[in-house]
């Protein structure tokens, strides 16, 4: 454990700030990239540009040799990020920098290997020092977590779970129960990438995730466009989008990302539509 604990927060700067968004009526727009694509400093300067461009939440992917939930887009550019040299001190760089250009809340994606094999309390120790936010563990489920919790509840961070529409109504209170900051809502069964149609279980699931008691469920997987953004906001607290903004990036580097970023956040900021 680290020598050097640091003062629990007490309230969760994720949620104030998708609480914010939802009191103005509209949702949260959270994007992700992942560090080291194209290059450490390029992703770098890429998160930035979703930052100032709209994005109320920042998920920076830790690339991972073998990934269960990334789809092709985004599991090309991890790969290319590995083959760069990525090492796991990036991350903590890479929040450490964006944060001090840009007042945004990250969160970590990683899978939880790279954790255990890092330390749990010297990783949960190190994110909250760079400015961190907390963490997306796809792969954790509450079960096996404890170390985790104890960790997220000693340095305040974060710790958001997945729910699924296969879930149970029994996993999804827990994944409720445990989670801080938000509940990330699968849209729909299967890996990440862009789609025309947003699964429609992932309203049913929002439902769910709502009769468990969540009061911030975010969804993502297949979200593209400010319209399925807008369609998401219209019942979830948050849009996730991935896929659309690696894939600007890798075609276009930052100025693209950066005016992708900007029309999801547009489709954000629109009224929520009468449901």
């Amino acid at each position: 454990m680290s020598s050097t604990p640091r003062k629990p927060a007490t309230i969760s700067a994720v949620e104030q700030t998708i609480a914010r968004r939802r009191d103005a009526g509209s949702g949260a727009l959270i994007g992700y990239l992942p560090v080291g694509f194209p290059n450490l400093a390029g992703s770098i300067d890429a998160a930035v540009a979703l930052a100032h461009n709209g994005v109320d939440v920042l998920e920076l992917g830790v690339p991972y040799s073998d990934p269960v939930m990334d789809g092709p887009v985004i599991q090309a550019a991890t790969l290319t990020a590995l083959s760069n040299g990525f090492r796991l001190s990036h991350a903590f760089e890479a929040v450490r920098e964006i944060r001090a250009q840009a007042d945004i809340p990250i969160l970590l994606m990683t899978y939880w290997n790279p954790v255990m094999q890092y330390g749990v309390d010297r990783f949960a120790d190190d994110l909250l020092t760079a400015g961190g936010a907390g963490l997306i563990t796809p792969d954790l489920i509450t079960e096996e977590a404890s170390a985790w919790l104890a960790a997220s509840e000693r340095t305040g961070l974060d710790r958001v779970f997945l729910a699924a529409p296969s879930s149970s109504d029994a996993r999804l209170a827990q994944a409720v129960e445990a989670s801080r900051g938000f509940v990330y809502a699968v849209s729909t069964m299967g890996i990440t990438g862009a789609r025309a149609d947003v699964d429609a279980a992932a309203r049913i699931l929002v439902d769910r995730l709502r009769a468990a008691g969540s009061t911030s469920a975010c969804v993502g997987i297949g979200i593209s466009t400010p319209e399925q953004v807008r369609e998401i906001l219209g019942y979830a607290d948050g849009a996730i989008v991935g896929s659309a903004l690696v894939k600007a990036l890798a075609d276009g580097g930052v100025a693209a990302v950066g005016a992708l970023a900007a029309e999801l956040a547009a489709g954000a900021r629109s009224s929520r539509p009468t449901t």
